[in-house]
């Protein structure tokens, strides 16, 4: 086999086996890995906990589920299990980055301090201006979001 061909067969494998680093332009995830090798989403803290509890709780690696190539964290067993039932319920919208961002056709980064549950819709912002900004006309921002959403989606974030 040439040096050449090789080279190609190895990057063609690596291509196959790293599905995730394609999904993290769909994605809000931390830079680098988790165990399992797939990236983070919303920085480690656990997705259901923005529906249950007071205020966002960090998850912990042991209560671990992956959707979509991403790695998402739970602070215990049954909120992970809450997650597995049906993910897509208790995802952030737009990937996990801020709302706001996506109405203006930007990728930023989303905040679970900033968060706001609109029809059982879970929506990220990227700091406090931002969100009082959304908060003047939610329902604008949410339909100019969902309309810009399809044309950035796949787009990296250093190209917007």
């Amino acid at each position: 086999m040439t040096k050449l061909t090789l080279t190609a067969v190895l990057s063609a494998a690596l291509i196959s086996l790293a599905p995730a680093a394609f999904a993290a332009d769909e994605y809000n995830v931390n830079n680098g890995l988790t165990l399992t090798g797939h990236p983070l989403g919303m920085h480690g803290f656990d997705p259901v906990s923005m529906f249950e509890a007071d205020a966002p709780e960090i998850g912990d690696a042991q209560f671990t589920s992956e959707h979509d190539g991403v790695d998402y964290y739970f602070a215990n067993a049954e909120t992970k299990a809450a997650f597995d039932a049906d993910p897509a319920a208790m995802l952030p919208q737009f990937g996990g980055f801020c709302a706001f961002g996506v109405y203006a056709g930007k990728k930023l980064d989303g905040d679970v301090r900033y968060a706001d549950i609109v029809d059982g819709k879970l929506y990220l912002f990227v700091n406090q201006s931002i969100f009082e900004k959304y908060l003047e006309d939610r329902t604008t921002i949410i339909d100019g979001a969902f309309d810009k959403w399809p044309e950035i989606m796949a787009t990296p974030v250093g190209d917007l």
